[in-house]
């Protein structure tokens, strides 16, 4: 990267509300989000949302794609790896010291294992869609997996919607409750090797960061809690749900773990949020 780009890149995100902008986009990287969704996270008025978009803009590190009426913005992440890149190579080459560490933390990742994984899937209230997640995947694994879910902000009961779709497709749901993340943050808590938000308003979250450094995925949906209309008409909407989830972790859960370092791995788990959201839309449209 050059000095110039770099110090255009630095400048943006050298204000607090600029870098809190970059920082919530991160966290949905590589999917795009709506201004309106930004703001709402942030507490951010409109229009100052505007000026700090259109100087990250300005300096590369962020983009945005329209998509029928919406504008999403996301992470320009070549653009952000080579930021990265020019502070640890460039300007950090006078003291390797500080450099190395990364470097070696980083350097050929061996595969991952292939079984025996704790997967944690958080939404904010624990009570259909991370309930969904941790039941599919307690099933679809075949035990090579240890599922969990938890809220941000976790009620007490699970929603007899998302109750009855378990039920109705096989899964034993005895053992299921609704849960605060923070379950998860206690010393000795099971150490997570993947964390998913399958909610927008989850991934939007600050969370103080897991131990282990899981790879973690953005796999939002609706929340089907909000769905209006007769019971029969909510009832699709949360088997909706139901399904688009379970495309998503069908797929999870066949990736060849043993083959893949944590960059591949990571990938694909980028590439799975991705594919979901294209059938998600496919589904909706056929009225599935």
């Amino acid at each position: 990267m050059e000095t110039e780009r770099a110090a255009l890149a630095f400048a943006a995100l050298g204000h607090a509300g600029r870098l809190g902008v970059f920082r919530l986009l991160m966290r949905f990287a590589p999917r795009g989000v709506r201004p309106t969704e930004i703001a709402d996270a942030l507490g951010l008025k409109q229009n100052t949302l505007s000026h700090y978009l259109s100087d990250l803009l300005a300096s590369g590190i962020i983009q945005v794609e329209r998509q029928g009426r919406s504008l999403l913005y996301s992470v320009n992440l070549e653009a952000t790896e080579a930021l990265i890149g020019y502070l640890a190579l460039d300007v950090g080459r006078a003291r390797p010291d500080l450099v190395v560490p990364l470097l070696l933390a980083q350097k050929d990742t061996p595969p991952m294992r292939d079984t025996g994984f704790n997967v944690l899937f958080i939404c904010s209230g624990n009570s259909a869609r991370s309930i969904f997640a941790e039941a599919l995947l307690r099933d679809l694994g075949k035990g090579r997996f240890n599922a969990y879910s938890g809220g941000t902000r976790a009620g007490s009961e699970l929603n007899p919607f998302a109750i009855e779709v378990l039920q109705r497709n096989g899964h034993d749901t005895s053992g299921l409750r609704s849960k605060q993340i923070t379950e998860f943050q206690q010393p000795g808590a099971p150490v997570m090797d993947f964390v998913f938000t399958v909610c927008d308003t989850a991934a939007a979250e600050e969370c103080p960061p897991w131990m282990g450094q899981p790879i973690t995925g953005h796999w939002g949906l609706p929340d089907p809690v909000k769905a209006t209309g007769s019971d029969a008409e909510k009832a699709v909407v949360f088997s909706q749900t139901y399904g688009a989830l379970r495309r998503r972790i069908a797929i999870f859960v066949e990736l060849p773990f043993a083959s893949l370092n944590r960059l591949a791995l990571q990938a694909r788990i980028d590439d799975i949020a991705g594919d979901g959201l294209a059938g998600d839309a496919a589904a909706a449209e056929s009225g599935s």
